[in-house]
């Protein structure tokens, strides 16, 4: 869609929308500030969040709200709705951490942003009496759990015109001026793999030569992978870890397991990959004599996040309305991944990044550093102003008949290219 199309379709609703959302945003915002440190203090791993979903439901049945707790098969799933008829828009909230690092990816600041988000665009429909649905969908395990791929196979995302959500990212340097984010974000498409090497074991200091190492085709794949790098295109992305190398030093091991994520610019792009580098996983396995069993992860493949240009323009626009500027699409690559990326190719999509201060712009996510910032007032204050351009956003996909056209045919083009 051109820029002048986009410009064209925008809406900025009422001429007081934005302080009817301020004001609801300020009535919560003790409130939500308690909530973000509930979840911020006591980090839960992937389908494990129960306490942050019982936080976040307590808090919505306490303000009326119609709240749907282990929703969709999921035990750490909520789900609650306000309003009749008309477009529906989702928000996403995260809120599952990371082992050992806690909420080193700022999920406590995501479900916060969208919660606030969720009550301030629902009031905005009271107040202005518009038709249409806004939700708020807890989305639980975003960290390699692919929640969102199990509520999209479960109908989650069923008959919905538009889902937005926000990220937490370090401060952005933009020279002179001042920006709060960025409202197009790159991510890449990711596999999971789990490689597990079968060998003999023998005494290590007896008879050595009696065994098949383990270990041994552990390390020579990691070393494969590790000279295939060279081969890779810049944008590819090949990690792994070693989570099981043997029992006791005088034991040859008999078995040994890898995990590894490869990540590309585009799924296609990750097959590609993913073929050479289970060459390395069958050359450690021969020069061994072990066997291997590779195991991808094709049920939570994770896709590219391809955001909707129409939504992310609306929103722009809002932030400005709110003195917190954002750039529309940022020029730096992105090499994280997301579960959202699989959501954005059912629906349009919407998934910015917001600045907080973590002291240094090289603390990013997945750091103890950025930890101890999400947990910090600053950071709430950007995630709840995030929140408040979601809103405003939302109100216009679900009053402008023109801009929620625009933001469909945004989708079905971008759909239409990647298919093709």
């Amino acid at each position: 869609m051109s820029p002048m199309a986009i410009h064209e379709a925008t809406s900025m609703g009422p001429d007081n929308l934005h302080e009817q959302i301020a004001a609801t945003v300020k009535k919560y915002e003790q409130d939500l500030a308690t909530l973000c440190k509930k979840i911020h203090d006591n980090p839960e791993l992937r389908y494990e969040e129960h306490q942050a979903h019982d936080n976040i439901c307590d808090f919505l049945d306490d303000l009326g709200y119609n709240t749907s707790r282990h929703t969709y098969g999921l035990d750490t799933s909520f789900e609650a709705e306000y309003g009749s008829g008309g477009r529906v828009v989702v928000f996403n909230a995260e809120y599952d951490a990371l082992p050992g690092l806690g909420h080193a990816c700022g999920h406590n600041l995501i479900a916060t942003a969208s919660v606030a988000a969720f009550i301030a665009t629902a009031k905005a429909m009271e107040l202005n009496h518009i038709p249409g649905r806004v939700r708020i969908l807890g989305t639980p395990a975003e960290e390699s759990g692919g929640g969102k791929i199990a509520l999209l196979e479960k109908g989650a995302y069923d008959n919905v015109d538009a889902c937005l959500m926000g990220h937490p990212l370090a401060r952005i340097d933009n020279g002179d001026q001042e920006v709060h984010g960025t409202a197009i974000m790159k991510t890449l498409a990711r596999k999971h793999v789990r490689v597990t090497y079968k060998g003999k074991s023998a005494h290590a200091g007896l008879c050595p030569w009696e065994g098949h190492n383990a270990l041994d085709a552990v390390v020579s794949s990691y070393v494969n992978i590790s000279m295939l790098r060279q081969q890779l295109p810049t944008t590819a992305r090949v990690q792994g870890v070693i989570r099981n190398g043997g029992a006791e030093p005088n034991i040859i091991p008999d078995q040994a397991v890898l995990e590894y994520y490869c990540r590309d610019t585009n799924a296609p792009a990750v097959e590609d990959m993913s073929e050479k580098v289970a060459a390395c996983f069958e050359g450690g396995a021969t020069a061994t004599g072990c066997s291997v069993d590779i195991e991808w992860d094709k049920k939570n493949a994770y896709k590219e996040l391809r955001p909707n240009r129409v939504i992310a323009h609306s929103f722009t626009q809002h932030m400005s309305k709110f003195e917190k500027p954002f750039l529309e699409e940022s020029t730096a690559a992105g090499g994280a991944s997301t579960d959202m990326g699989n959501v954005c190719d059912k629906v349009p999509g919407f998934h910015c990044g917001f600045s907080i201060d973590t002291g240094d712009p090289r603390i990013g996510p997945h750091s103890p550093g950025f930890a101890a910032a999400a947990g910090t007032k600053s950071a709430l204050r950007d995630a709840l102003d995030c929140g408040m351009g979601m809103a405003a956003t939302a109100y216009d996909i679900l009053s402008n008949d023109k801009l929620a056209q625009s933001v469909r045919a945004d989708f079905e083009k971008q759909i239409s290219e990647v298919r093709t």
